[in-house]
């Protein structure tokens, strides 16, 4: 063949296969349009997703790393196109961790996903502009925060943080002890006074051999109970003065000093600052016949390797204050609920893909969980039974599940009252506890004091 007829037939062969192509295109075009499942297409639209790559902080120690990284590991299954890096950095430490933190996000680093032990500690950092709000995402995907998490925590009318877990507050009781002097597990209802009656009936011997009725310890929550179980805001009223002028702090006060000197059913707090006792050990060893105490403390009683004890445990709801001493902003008998957040970085750059994970860490019912779920539509049950795990004779079971879940117990809204200055306003309580508990003062003269301090706080640090 010479080369001009060559040329010609290789001419001729290119258009033919260029007119083939098209009406190839076309046909497919067209069948693809009746045909193709929605989940080829799906699955094209993954696949040319683009991979990222997120990081997410929080403060493990070596058993919550395991559970985490199985359940990121579920996440990473499910989004093969998000890659999530664990960054745990300080093990244990929620405090040292949000110095580091703080450190990070100062520097410019490119943060994504974040847990927070509480609102108050991701109220901090949103008012300084360190946390991107979530309003636009949960539009973006038809979510209504309010009906999905119990907390809601916003800072200028912004949306910043997604509850990760819920803590629940209540008594454990030494059943046999309770059983011993004839006393029913307590129900709803029951009030501070009644526990005072329970814990002098409750206490027995002398000495090293003495049960006291209940154990407090140093935390706040065990100087005023009923401001830490059933008010808001720990620290101010919904008009936002401070609450340390409450009617509660004079009643409670009192309560813990009277159950010290004059009832002796509950070891004395110098005692209890000199010798640094541990809470656990002072209810599974028997010392103490009650404790109050959160949900963190659910699998202790099955617990038997670590803290070795033949009794069982019940389980009350938090007493309510008695008549003559409620709170003035009062909601009848409904509990505060607590609980750890998660909040996305202002410098993140993936955000789309930080709201799915944290989206799928805080509904996903993933058996790696061993908290309370802060979504709304959780099944708590299922955490519970792994909670109680393999030694479930060691509990009342009945009387936990009434505690947690029964039909009385109710939650309150979230306080309209962001509190910035808690590290400051703690340190009033904790010293005006203190100043009580180990002087002659007044219980009017340190409540003065305690409401003089307070209120040049807020005033210099929250009226800004």
């Amino acid at each position: 063949m010479n080369p001009s007829v060559k040329r010609k037939f290789s001419v001729s062969l290119c258009l033919m296969m260029a007119v083939m192509l098209m009406l190839s295109a076309c046909g497919t075009k067209s069948s693809s349009e009746g045909t193709t499942s929605s989940s080829t297409t799906e699955s094209q639209a993954s696949s040319t997703e683009e991979q990222v790559t997120i990081k997410y902080y929080n403060w493990d120690n070596a058993d919550s790393e395991v559970a985490t990284k199985a359940m990121l590991g579920e996440f990473e299954k499910q989004n093969p196109n998000i890659k999530v890096e664990h960054v745990v950095l300080v093990p244990g430490n929620s405090q040292e961790m949000l110095k580091k933190l703080d450190f990070l996000i100062s520097s410019g680093e490119a943060v994504d996903v974040i847990a927070m032990p509480s609102a108050g500690s991701l109220v901090e950092r949103a008012s300084r502009g360190a946390l991107a709000p979530l309003d636009e995402l949960y539009q973006a995907n038809s979510l209504v925060p309010a009906d999905e998490y119990y907390v809601n925590t916003k800072v200028d009318n912004k949306t910043y943080g997604m509850q990760f877990t819920t803590g629940y507050q209540f008594v454990l009781l030494n059943k046999d002890a309770l059983d011993e002097v004839g006393l029913p597990v307590p129900k709803f209802g029951w009030t501070w006074d009644d526990y005072r009656d329970y814990a002098k009936k409750l206490t027995k011997g002398e000495g090293v051999d003495k049960r006291y009725g209940t154990y407090f310890h140093t935390w706040e929550l065990y100087m005023n109970a009923p401001a830490q179980t059933v008010m808001k805001d720990p620290f101010r009223y919904d008009d936002g003065t401070t609450i340390l002028s409450d009617p509660t702090y004079k009643y409670f006060f009192q309560l813990r000093k009277d159950m010290e000197k004059i009832d002796q059913s509950a070891k004395p707090y110098a005692d209890v600052l000199a010798a640094k006792l541990n809470y656990r050990s002072e209810f599974f060893s028997g010392d103490a016949a009650m404790i109050l105490s959160g949900s963190f403390m659910i699998p202790d009683p099955g617990n038997i390797e670590q803290y070795p004890h033949d009794f069982k445990t019940a389980f009350a709801p938090v007493p309510l204050p008695p008549q003559n001493a409620l709170p003035k902003d009062y909601a009848g008998g409904k509990y505060f609920v607590g609980g750890s957040q998660l909040a996305m970085g202002g410098t993140s750059k993936h955000k789309e893909a930080a709201f799915k994970l944290m989206r799928f860490m805080t509904t996903t019912d993933s058996e790696s969980r061993m908290e309370f779920s802060g979504w709304k539509k959780a099944d708590q049950n299922k955490v519970l039974d792994r909670l109680i795990g393999k030694n479930p004779d060691k509990y009342d079971v009945e009387s936990l599940k009434s505690t947690l879940f029964g039909p009385d117990i109710q939650y309150l809204d979230t306080s309209e009252v962001v509190t910035k200055s808690t590290s400051d306003l703690t340190k009033v309580i904790d010293d005006g506890f203190s100043k009580f508990m180990l002087s002659n003062d007044s219980i009017d003269s340190v409540q003065k004091w305690m409401v003089d301090e307070a209120t040049k706080i807020i005033n210099e640090k929250e009226n800004k």
